[in-house]
């Protein structure tokens, strides 16, 4: 009887709080709380404006299935409403996430939703830096008996896998890859985020392995696969490994000029110049006919090591030669050329590029603006902005525009009539064009703003992930908030993500300052490193970056 009555309470206590939600989502933990705090009549109007949210009214339903099922049926095909369902679901989950797995189950199962891939999917990207969540609610569709048949397929799998890989859950990933194995779901993407995030893990043997045992999975050993090997290792600065391996294995596959560009690549985001001429060398003596990416990839080299002449003697070369630069190309000498102010050249080279049947395309476009705004020549700007949404197509600005133009903003308002003008170009926020603005306003101390980035953020699935706890942490430490920045700190870490390391030594700052209880933030100088001189040390606050990557 009494287990009785406690699952009832359970199931009682999802629907109440599933019917007492705003369909705007959960407003997170108010930092900035006070007794006389209050939002603004225009807050949530605002917000619901922006995103093309709706707050509903009328009577609260007692029926579970009506929770969300109903919000399936409220539109012509459904597809319009997923992201409402998949907001619910990530509400229940955040509302469960101190209570046990049968508790979570028995709210998940009063949902009574009909799931399907897309939903799955929906839900476990507003998880992707929140494997806990994520996973339990994966465990509960995986092993429930679903009434229209479903059962998650591979893409599901797959998601599933890029999130436990991405927060090191390797144990996890694993069991995930056996029910998958058991299923036949394993695929080449299946293989790719393995050995993606073995890599970023820094775990080489491992991802070697891997693509060992493609045969137990039903996948064939050959150069694609190799190839995606050796392109992972690249990608987190394991080179010398990889090229140690691109050796090894001549005699059992083919190489084409492809194999040889994932080394020369490597090479170049190392940043060695000199392994880079080395192994461009190489391959002019094995004969191997060399394409636009291989000239695109060693001027780049050229270009990032600020040997900008060699660079633009070899780019005008090609053109000498017949071989005509692709847009890829003429991009890295455009950005060389800003890199070392030589931007009448970088326009030059732009402006050439339209007569010699060389579109460019957005990432042209980004090099300057990029450049432009460092030397605040905002004219220049806006005319090319404006070029870009007239053109549109290959040229439209992309989220990474934006963060650029979102950089230079020297006050909100600035803020608020660039995110106006991205949503007229259909351009969509980014996790990282989310943290750019909470990193503006929490540097101007903008309290309200925060929160409603923050709250949108999670609502849109964007994160909150590492990045944007790390911006609250420091932000709130340099408003004197030691207290609330400890908050995000725990909350942070509970998630499984791992702090930077000038986060840790900011965190144990902040522990000894609340143990001694000093009134003065100034009696504890934080810093993290002396500059190459070493007479002068860098504080906290200089070092916070952008939320993208330039």
């Amino acid at each position: 009887m009494q287990n009785h009555f406690r699952g009832l309470a359970i199931q009682c206590r999802g629907i109440i709080r599933q019917n007492f939600k705003l369909k705007l989502g959960t407003i997170p933990y108010n930092q900035f709380h006070c007794p006389h705090h209050f939002h603004p009549s225009c807050y949530l109007s605002n917000l619901v404006k922006i995103r093309g949210f709706h707050l509903e009214r009328g009577p609260i339903s007692t029926d579970p299935q009506r929770g969300l099922n109903q919000l399936l049926k409220s539109s012509k095909d459904g597809s319009a409403d997923i992201d409402n369902v998949a907001l619910k679901f990530q509400n229940l989950l955040k509302d469960f996430s101190s209570s046990s797995n049968e508790e979570l189950e028995q709210a998940l199962d009063a949902c009574g939703v009909s799931l399907d891939e897309d939903l799955v999917l929906n839900v476990l990207r507003r998880h992707s830096s929140d494997w806990k969540p994520a996973f339990e609610f994966f465990n509960w569709v995986s092993n429930r008996s679903n009434p229209n048949g479903y059962s998650p397929g591979s893409s599901a799998y797959n998601e599933m896998l890029g999130i436990l890989g991405k927060m090191n859950r390797f144990d996890e990933l694993h069991q995930v890859l056996d029910e998958m194995s058991k299923r036949g779901l394993v695929n080449e993407r299946s293989y790719g985020i393995v050995v993606h995030r073995y890599a970023s893990a820094h775990r080489i043997h491992d991802a070697i392995d891997f693509f060992y045992k493609r045969k137990h999975y039903g996948l064939k050993l050959d150069l694609i696969a190799f190839q995606t090997l050796l392109m992972s290792l690249c990608r987190y600065k394991h080179v010398e490994a990889a090229e140690f391996l691109f050796h090894s294995k001549k005699g059992e596959f083919q190489y084409d000029i492809k194999t040889w560009n994932i080394i020369l690549n490597g090479w170049c985001v190392l940043g060695s110049l000199h392994e880079t001429k080395r192994f461009w060398n190489e391959i002019i003596r094995s004969k191997c006919r060399r394409d636009k990416v291989t000239y695109a990839t060693f001027i780049n080299s050229l270009c990032k090591s600020g040997k900008i002449s060699p660079a633009v003697k070899l780019f005008y070369a090609m053109w000498e030669k017949g071989c005509t630069p692709d847009v890829v190309i003429c991009n890295s000498v455009i950005d060389g050329l800003c890199f070392k102010k030589r931007i009448p050249e970088a326009l030059q080279i732009f402006r050439e590029m339209n007569d010699k049947d060389c579109q460019p395309d957005v990432a042209t476009f980004n090099c300057l603006i990029k450049h432009l705004c460092k030397i605040h020549r905002m004219e220049k700007v806006f005319e090319l902005l404006g070029e870009m949404e007239e053109k549109g197509g290959s040229c439209s600005p992309n989220a990474r525009t934006y963060s650029y133009l979102l950089s230079s903003s020297k006050k909100p308002e600035e803020v608020s009539k660039m995110l106006e003008r991205m949503k007229k170009t259909g351009c969509k926020m980014t996790g990282d064009t989310y943290n750019m603005v909470l990193r503006l306003y929490m540097k101007w101390n903008c309290e309200e703003l925060v929160q409603s980035t923050w709250t949108e953020m999670e609502r849109d699935g964007m994160g909150p992930d590492q990045r944007s706890y790390t911006i609250m942490i420091h932000g709130l430490y340099d408003q004197g908030r030691i207290e609330h920045a400890m908050n995000y700190f725990n909350k942070m870490t509970s998630k499984g993500m791992i702090p930077e390391q000038r986060t840790m030594l900011l965190v144990g700052a902040m522990k000894l300052k609340l143990e001694v209880g000093a009134e003065n933030t100034g009696n504890i100088k934080l810093s993290t490193h002396a500059d190459r001189s070493g007479k002068k040390n860098i504080p906290f606050h200089s070092l916070m970056k952008p939320g993208f990557d330039e």
